[in-house]
């Protein structure tokens, strides 16, 4: 999806689908190109009551008639079920540049059944919308119906549309569309009360649909279109199909990937897991991506993903494992990564310069050094000259760039990128050139401020066009300065002692003007902030969250991991400042700052408990010959409901027929006369990992599993096999039997990327799981099948967190199960047996209330033992561990959820082939990152027996 430019079918028109801007004419339309000049860009958004004009041209959106360079992060709420936790993260997003979220909402979390849609608890979609108005964040609204590229179990799609009779999937089906009016229904009568056209909240944008594809996509298209507007949504409207925009549209980039979600096996990451995912889309490939598609005339930006997340319960698609971290620029755990450096830094650039909202091609540019591509725009309006150079080669290069004004050569790293500009105003002066990639310019109090990036050990070189020689004064001791014909130049490496600061006073302005420096991580620790009174900048915490002026006190709260200063830039008037609360004593400082004496102490690292006191249970009844299996569905069904071909003579096995989506499913097949029978094969169909496990009369016949991805069946979605056991010959007898088997399917694909569908009705989304027949060796016999997957799902956790399992069913994963007659046993286990055993225990922290701590839980063990262990955190299904597939060995406990100060059940049940010794081997807590500040979490409801 990467730097291509998008379609937005409202605002490019597109005659095709025949989606012309519809809506309110006093909320949306278009603008000629020389309508808008450039200008300060709007406010940030808010719930204010009031109706705003969303609009475009070419080259950006405009929002009251302001130029908006949009500049989302894609997180997904669901990913974190914690919803105090939505708060922290839209912070650091907000924190780190962005001033958009992208947010998709999948149909499957939302829907148990037809006609029936829960947004509450972790759904609440009201609650999310909410927060991100508060904080001051555009929303991208992406309901779907179809979400593929969020790798969700089916695409987004609920399990029971599989089951659905003579429904097809993602075409123009009457049947299909019905359901999908019923859905999006119930999305936009939350959404509309939150659209910024209206003044009840902060979404801009509204994505239908994640692919255009289909014969059909035109009318499907339409059909969509027609109902969003029906419903009352009149923001703009688009669909991410890959096509061109139209002349009048601008450049719209809907997911700009900034890493990569890593399969079972971890076949992108060289089995290093998201570790290797992060190195290989590092800060220099993000910085590149995103400057080409800048230079693309990308004024609309998607970053995909900009926050990991936590796969939980049966949420993901086949091929992706629990952890979404995605390489993401904020991980899996909430923490700030390196990552953010380039995002944090365009994003403020793109805020605070609006002369980037405006630019068109100019001049062709080559650097001397041919190996660094350059890319040259310009704004009409200001001419103001902007470079992108891209340096595609292994090595840094250093090259003059004739003809741009840059008068030295610019270093730009191996496989990086860096934006440069020159005629720029800054408040009152005017940049001549700079080697320095700029990050943001601000007024703060009687003072401009301009800031300049770039790697640690580059040299920074800025000229100023001064008639006048001005004042200049070194605040630290790295940079140099110089004044000739006419220009202030200033010099200093990057990366040494922290910031830089220069101040240059009189000459051309008696406005004072301040040149700060940093390199990467340097300006992690920089944080424009804008306030009703003005802009504000801070430097040295870990995270400023909010900034709030009161009298001639600014309160500023925020994060500390490592022990750090604290230095405030404020409006005028601000003489005092407290952080969390608490008085800060501070001195003026010749850079016009408020400077904190001393320093804040880092964050003590909370003390886990060790994980003991476990009990264990071994289940599998179902396998038993006597077990009562009464109260099971009968699978007796003659065809299926989503159309996939049944095997001739034999019922219709598959567990989505009789209302089993999500989880392992149990089936038992009673048989009379076992004589002359020498083998048993079993044919099924899962997603990726899938396995199915079988007993005859309570003796185990085998495992078998599907095999590891590798680079060839990586996007295979549905995988198929015929497994075949021997029949024991004591059990070859007169007399009945019964067939037991467990399946695990995994989950569905929302598209078969190697043609792997299976031709059921509604494409790859209709691939069928379960078992699909069963067939003799020796003799043929007639099976009387029953089938029992997942009960009901409870009303907090939702119907994706349980599946079949005998302990699921009897809650031997809830708080407060009663497991006082289990065996009691020390970890690590050797076990070797066909089946599934459970393991309990409880634990208490008791993290001091300051501090948010994320905490993991670690299991590692001997990597050729044949078991995976299903992980169910107070009740909540946090994942599946793999042990010999892997890559995943830690898993997140999203606070809400883990009970910081309090109590814990921890349950894990283990599924063993019975090849190997089975553990669990050892399970232990870690911590992932501290930090003294946060959000107040509550916790999540987490229902026991």
């Amino acid at each position: 999806m990467e730097l291509s430019r998008r379609t937005f079918t409202a605002l490019a028109g597109t005659a095709a689908l025949g989606l012309a801007l519809a809506g309110s004419k006093a909320a949306t339309g278009t603008h000629p190109a020389q309508a808008v000049p450039t200008g300060p860009p709007p406010a940030p958004p808010r719930a204010d009551g009031k109706r705003h004009e969303v609009g475009f041209d070419r080259y950006s959106l405009l929002v009251d008639g302001r130029r908006l360079v949009l500049w989302s992060g894609e997180m997904h709420p669901f990913r974190l079920p914690s919803p105090s936790l939505w708060r922290d993260v839209l912070q650091k997003l907000r924190a780190h540049g962005h001033n958009a979220v992208s947010v998709p909402v999948p149909w499957n979390l939302h829907s148990p059944a037809p006609g029936r849609h829960d947004f509450t608890g972790v759904r609440d979609l009201d609650l999310f919308l909410t927060t991100a108005a508060e904080e001051r964040l555009y929303v991208v609204l992406r309901p779907g119906p179809y979400l593929g590229s969020a790798d969700l179990d089916g695409g987004g799609l609920p399990g029971w549309l599989t089951a659905t009779e003579g429904v097809a999937a993602r075409t123009a089906d009457p049947a299909y569309l019905r359901h999908v009016d019923e859905w999006l229904g119930a999305v936009d009568a939350i959404a509309v009360r939150h659209l910024l056209t209206g003044g009840g909240g902060t979404v801009l944008l509204y994505q239908f649909e994640d692919r255009y594809d289909g014969a059909d996509g035109d009318a499907r298209m339409s059909r969509l279109h027609r109902k969003v507007r029906a419903d009352g949504i009149d923001v703009p409207l688009f669909h991410d199909d890959g096509r061109a925009g139209g002349p009048r549209a601008p450049g719209f980039a809907a997911g700009v990937a900034v890493g990569a979600a890593d399969p079972w096996g971890g076949v992108s990451s060289g089995g290093r897991g998201y570790t290797g995912v992060r190195e290989k889309w590092d800060p220099a490939y993000e910085r590149s991506s995103l400057l080409a598609g800048l230079a693309d005339g990308i004024t609309a930006h998607t970053v995909r993903m900009a926050v990991g997340g936590t796969s939980w319960g049966w949420l993901s698609s086949p091929d992706v494992y629990t952890s979404y971290d995605y390489g993401a620029p904020i991980d899996q755990a909430r923490r700030p990564t390196p990552k953010l450096a380039p995002l944090q830094q365009l994003g403020h650039l793109l805020r605070t310069v609006p002369d980037l909202a405006r630019l068109e091609p100019a001049d062709e540019v080559r650097a001397k050094d041919d190996r660094l591509e350059v890319r040259h725009l310009a704004n009409p309006d200001t001419g103001a000259q902007v470079y992108v150079l891209r340096n595609d080669s292994a090595e840094q290069v250093t090259s003059a760039l004739p003809g741009t004004g840059i008068e030295v050569p610019v270093a730009v790293g191996a496989r990086d990128a860096k934006l440069l500009v020159t005629g720029l105003e800054l408040g009152r002066r005017k940049l001549a050139f700079s080697t320095a990639q700029p990050m943001f310019r601000l007024a703060v109090g009687r003072q401009d401020i301009a800031a300049f990036v770039g790697r640690a050990g580059e040299t920074a070189q800025v000229s100023l066009d001064c008639d006048v020689q001005p004042l200049t004064n070194r605040l630290d001791n790295e940079p140099a300065w110089s004044y000739a014909q006419g220009r202030l130049n200033v010099v200093t490496p990057l990366g040494v002692g922290g910031l830089s600061r220069v101040l240059v006073e009189n000459g051309d302005s008696k406005t004072p003007m301040l040149l700060l420096f940093a390199d990467d991580a340097t300006a992690l620790r920089l944080w424009p902030y804008e306030t009703p009174s003005g802009s504000l900048l801070v430097y040295g915490p870990a995270l400023l969250r909010s900034a709030t002026l009161r009298g001639a006190t600014v309160h500023l709260t925020g994060d500390v991991a490592g022990e750090t200063g604290l230095e405030v830039w404020a409006p005028r008037g601000v003489t005092a400042v407290t952080w969390n609360g608490q008085p800060v004593r501070t001195t003026v400082s010749r850079a016009g700052s408020l400077v904190m004496e001393g320093l804040m102490p880092g964050t003590p690292a909370p003390s886990l408990p060790a994980l003991d006191g476990w009990r264990r249970r071994t289940e599998n009844p179902e396998a038993e010959p006597d077990f009562d299996d009464a109260r099971w569905t009968v699978a007796d069904r003659t065809a299926s409901r989503g159309g996939a071909p049944v095997p001739e003579g034999q019922p219709v096995l598959f567990a989505d027929d009789y209302g089993f989506h999500y989880g392992d499913v149990w089936y038992r097949g009673r048989f009379e006369d076992a004589r002359g029978i020498r083998a048993v094969s079993l044919s099924y169909r899962t997603g990726t990992q899938g396995l199915l496990m079988a007993w005859l009369d309570g003796r185990p016949l085998g495992t078998h599993r599907m095999p590891v991805p590798d680079e060839d069946t990586v996007g295979r979605g549905t995988w198929t096999a015929t497994a075949a056991f021997a029949v024991p010959e004591r059990l070859r007898e007169r007399g009945g039997r019964v067939l037991s088997v467990l399946v695990r399917p995994m989950q569905r694909a929302g598209e078969e990327r190697d043609g792997d569908g299976g031709g059921e009705a509604g494409g790859a989304f209709g691939a069928v799981r379960g078992l699909a027949s069963v067939g003799f060796k020796g003799a043929s016999r007639k099976v009387d099948w029953r089938i029992q997957g997942a009960g009901a799902p409870d009303r907090v956790r939702g119907a994706l967190n349980n599946g079949g399992l005998y302990g699921e069913r009897e809650g031997w994963h809830l708080p407060g199960h009663d497991d006082r007659d289990w065996e009691t046993v020390d970890l690590p286990r050797e076990d070797r047996r066909q089946g599934v055993a459970w393991y309990r225990t409880d634990f208490r922290l008791d993290v001091d209330p300051d501090v948010d701590g994320s905490i993991g839980l670690v299991l590692e063990d001997e990597p050729e033992r044949a078991y995976r262990v299903q992980i169910f955190l107070n009740g909540w299904n946090m994942g599946q561990y793999v042990n010999d597939v892997g890559p995943q060995h830690t898993f997140v406990l999203p606070n809400g959820i883990l009970r910081t100060r309090g109590s814990n059940t921890l349950a894990l049940a283990v599924l063993s082939d019975g090849t190997t010794p089975a553990g669990p081997g050892g399970v232990r807590l870690t911590l992932l990152g501290a930090a003294r500040g946060g959000v107040p979490v509550e916790a999540v409801e987490s229902p026991g027996r």
